[in-house]
């Protein structure tokens, strides 16, 4: 076996991404709640980039800062330059991450940044609004299982069902269940833990915690824990009828199988309808109402407004939450002054670099967002003026041929983000789906058509409702032919319920 060395030339192509162009397509992909987090990083990390005031002169901003500079440059921190200190350059896995960080992606002719950031900066002897924002918001509300612990400690037990009740909180899901079986819990559980222990501490949870239906093991318990409840608060009310159907009718009520029910009963349909209305007084996740999770808060990358003079849409950018980025003009001048230390200089070019990279993404970021929102307003006019049913379908491949960018660009440049219409604030995404032609030849969305589905829906008889056959031939009555699967595929995605469940007695 012969082992040498040797040179050898080849040609091939090689596509290399350069941290300034991730950072860009990362950039573009971000809501805009992720992109305010990256500027505040930016800013924490990033010693010559800061906030710029609303309507402050860059000239006068230089001079303020020089001032600055000469009346407290004892009290300023000093640089600390570490060895191998390369800046804030961005890690090429990052892209390879962006869509799990942000969701998945998706198949979309202004001013290019659409408006102006406004926000403001500490300096010494000023409030800091952002510290007085943070003492000003309400504190997180405690988990579910901190609340429920604080309430077992209130409660007067021996040292055995204490310890066992601490033991089963645990296990208390999100809903307030105690779905984990006996002997699961046992094979989990403290040395010295009986069944009958584990059977009396489940009852005292059940007798003790707030509110009442917590640590039930499924629905029906849940129900009948909270009439108990309720009984032992009001001992005059009847609920009879309520614990009669939530012992043996559940499943009925489920299915909207109200004359099985009076049949088994020999109660009237009225009867019943009062008593299931009534049972909608009761929690089924009493879990929920302690510590619900919070929902997301969306807020809209544009604004559509209808000018009425011109009778055009207009779109514009909301930067309300996003503060104005600039390099500080006096670490400008240090990173080009020959007398300044070489380390030093080094040092500010690189997070000037940076800061330069971040500044000039998001101005792109707005410019691209701005451009295909643009064309989403002229091919969907229709909808603003009809509603849902007049959205018709627009290819991500066909935005990016007519504003001759890549797909992809097109899929980060929607990917969680929101728009303000006259409609309400809808994904920007939703805009952007196939679609059918109708029997007079007009293009029609599947989104267009789920709405259509859902009008004729509430619209029908509900004492005789439509099966999903009924509802094919519906659609075809406008002109619109697809598949029964297709209609029940759809009546599922609406949480639309069949027919059978859908009917008033």
């Amino acid at each position: 076996m012969r082992i040498d060395t040797g040179q050898h030339m080849r040609i091939d192509q090689r596509m290399k991404l350069a941290p300034r162009m991730i950072q860009s397509m990362e950039i573009l992909q971000m809501p805009q709640a992720a992109l305010e987090e990256r500027i505040e990083q930016e800013l924490a990390s990033n010693p010559t980039l800061e906030v710029q005031e609303p309507g402050a002169d860059t000239e006068d901003l230089e001079a303020e800062r020089t001032q600055e500079d000469r009346d407290n440059r004892e009290g300023e921190r000093e640089l600390v330059v570490k060895d191998g200190d390369t800046g804030n350059k961005d890690d090429f896995e990052r892209l390879t991450n962006l869509s799990e960080e942000y969701g998945s992606t998706w198949d979309a002719n202004t001013s290019e940044t659409g408006g102006s950031y406004h926000s403001t900066t500490y300096r010494q002897g000023e409030r800091d609004k952002k510290m007085d924002a943070m003492a000003n918001t309400a504190a997180r509300t405690a988990s579910l299982f901190d609340q429920l612990m604080d309430q077992w400690h209130l409660v007067e037990t021996t040292p055995e069902l204490f310890k066992a009740g601490e033991f089963l909180i645990g296990f208390i899901d999100s809903d307030g269940y105690l779905r984990t079986d006996n002997k699961t819990l046992l094979d989990q559980a403290y040395q010295g833990l009986t069944e009958d222990d584990l059977n009396a501490a489940v009852i005292k949870l059940q007798q003790t915690l707030e509110p009442p239906g917590l640590a039930a093991r499924d629905i029906h318990e849940c129900l009948l824990l909270q009439i108990d409840a309720r009984l032992r608060s009001d001992p005059d009310a009847d609920l009879t009828a309520e614990r009669v159907l939530v012992e043996n009718h559940l499943k009925d009520i489920e299915t909207n199988h109200l004359p099985k029910i009076a049949k088994a009963t020999g109660m009237s349909i009225d009867q019943i309808k009062h008593t299931i209305h009534h049972l909608r007084q009761f929690h089924p996740h009493p879990g929920k109402l302690l510590a619900d999770d919070a929902p997301r808060m969306i807020y809209p990358d544009a604004v559509i407004e209808y000018d009425e003079e011109s009778e055009i849409y207009t779109a514009t950018l909301t930067h309300g939450r996003l503060p104005a980025l600039h390099i500080r003009p006096d670490y400008k001048r240090d990173a080009r002054d020959k007398n300044v230390d070489k380390k030093t200089r080094e040092f500010l070019s690189n997070h000037i670099r940076s800061a330069s990279w971040i500044i000039d993404a998001i101005q792109q970021r707005n410019a691209t967002l701005l451009r295909v929102i643009g064309v989403v307003i002229e091919a969907q006019r229709e909808f603003f003026e009809q509603g849902a049913q007049a959205l018709r379908p627009l290819p991500m491949t066909l935005v990016a041929d007519q504003l001759g960018i890549h797909v992809a660009t097109v899929s980060r440049a929607v990917n969680e983000k929101y728009m303000q219409t006259p409609r309400g604030i809808l994904p920007l995404r939703m805009f952007f789906s196939g679609g059918t032609e109708t029997d007079a030849g007009d293009a029609m969305s599947w989104a267009a058509i789920q709405a259509k589905l859902e009008q004729i829906i509430e619209e029908e008889d509900k004492s005789k409702p439509l099966s999903d056959d009924a509802l094919v031939e519906k659609l075809k009555e406008h002109g619109i032919e697809i598949a029964r699967r297709t209609v029940a595929k759809y009546r599922k995605q609406l949480s639309i319920p069949p027919a059978r469940q859908r009917k008033e007695y």
